[in-house]
C-alpha cells in the first residue's frame, strides 16, 4: 500500500539537507510512534529478521516541486532551498495493519513533520494524506527509481568485512536482488515463493544519456558521529518475474536499506509506452 502526504513548509529559511534520507526516516518513525510507540520501537530497534538479515519492510521518497542549491550558506554540508513551500512525501509498505494504520494515526495526531538538522529544524504541516492506487502488477514491468537501489555483498578488506556496493555490470547483481526480494516475500507472506523466471535489465538509453554514470553516493546522518556513505544504482530498469515478487519490490523497495528511502520506484510509463510501440512495429514487420 502506498500513501502520498502533501507537506507545506512553514519555516524560514525553507531548507532541507541534500542528503535528507536520515532526517525523513527519523520523521517517519516519529509519526509511527504517535500511532503505536511499541511498534515504532520494535521496527526501529529490531525489525523483521530472516537468514541473519534485517528488514523494515517500508520505504519512502520525497518529491520537491521547486528548489535550488543553497549558495553561500553558513550551514555545514549541502542544502536545498525550497522555492515552493509544498513537497510530497510518499510512503510505501505491504504491512497495512501494523505500519500503514499506525502511520496514518500518527499523521492525524501529530499533523506536522520536523526535519531536524544539527544546525536547524525545518517544520512542515501535513496538508493532505492520499491513498495511491496500486498499478496492475504483471510479469514484466518497467520502473523508475526515485532513490538509488542499494545492492551489496560483504568482502574482506584489510582484515575486516566491509560492504561492497554492486554496480550495474557486476556479476551476481541479479541474484542478489532476487534473494533480497524472496526474503521480503517470505517475511510478508510467511511462505516461500518458487520462481520459474527472474530477469533484470537496466535501460540502455538511460545509461547512454548519462554517459554510463548511474551510481550515486549518498551520505547518511551527514556531520554526525553516525555518518556513513552508501552507494546505489540510479537507473531505470525492466524486471521480469512473478508479479507477486514485483509487488513486494514496489511496496517494500528494491534492494537494501529501504527504511532510508532506497529502492523506491514508480512505474515508468514512458518505457512501457516505448515497449508497446516496439512490439507493435515488430508485429507489422512480421
Amino acid at each position: 500500500m502506498r500513501l502520498k502526504l502533501t507537506l507545506q513548509c512553514v519555516s524560514k529559511p525553507a531548507v532541507i539537507p541534500v542528503n535528507y534520507n536520515y532526517q525523513f526516516s527519523a520523521a517517519i518513525y516519529l509519526l509511527l510512534k504517535f500511532g503505536s510507540p511499541e511498534f515504532s520501537e520494535f521496527l526501529h530497534d529490531n525489525g523483521y529478521n530472516i537468514d541473519n538479515k534485517n528488514f523494515k519492510l517500508f520505504t519512502f521518497a520525497v518529491k520537491l516541486r521547486k528548489y535550488e542549491i543553497l549558495q553561500n550558506s553558513t550551514f555545514e554540508g549541502c542544502h536545498f532551498s525550497l522555492l515552493s513551500p509544498l513537497i510530497e512525501l510518499y510512503i510505501s509498505s505491504p504491512l497495512v495493519e501494523p505500519f500503514i494504520r499506525n502511520f496514518v494515526i500518527g499523521t492525524f495526531e501529530k499533523q506536522k513533520v520536523h526535519i531536524v538538522h544539527k544546525q536547524y529544524i525545518t517544520r512542515f504541516i501535513i496538508k493532505e494524506v492520499e491513498l495511491i492506487p496500486d498499478p496492475e502488477f504483471t510479469n514484466q514491468m518497467h520502473f523508475r527509481l526515485l532513490n538509488p537501489m542499494v545492492l551489496s555483498t560483504m568482502v574482506l578488506r584489510n582484515g575486516r568485512l566491509t560492504p561492497y556496493y554492486l554496480r550495474i555490470d557486476d556479476d551476481g547483481l541479479e541474484e542478489n536482488l532476487k534473494n533480497n526480494l524472496l526474503r521480503k516475500y517470505k517475511l510478508v507472506h510467511k511462505k516461500d515463493l518458487s520462481l520459474d523466471d527472474f530477469y533484470l535489465e537496466f535501460d540502455k538509453e538511460y545509461i547512454q544519456k548519462r554517459n554510463g554514470v548511474v551510481s550515486k553516493l549518498i551520505t547518511i546522518a551527514e556531520g554526525t558521529k553516525n555518518e556513513s556513505k552508501v552507494k546505489g544504482i540510479l537507473c531505470d530498469f525492466k524486471i521480469r518475474t512473478n508479479p507477486e515478487l514485483i509487488k513486494i519490490g514496489y511496496e517494500c523497495g528494491f534492494g537494501g536499506k529501504n527504511s532510508m528511502g532506497f529502492g523506491f520506484v514508480e512505474v515508468n510509463n514512458h518505457l512501457n509506452k516505448r515497449n508497446r510501440v516496439e512490439i507493435s512495429q515488430d508485429s507489422k514487420v512480421n
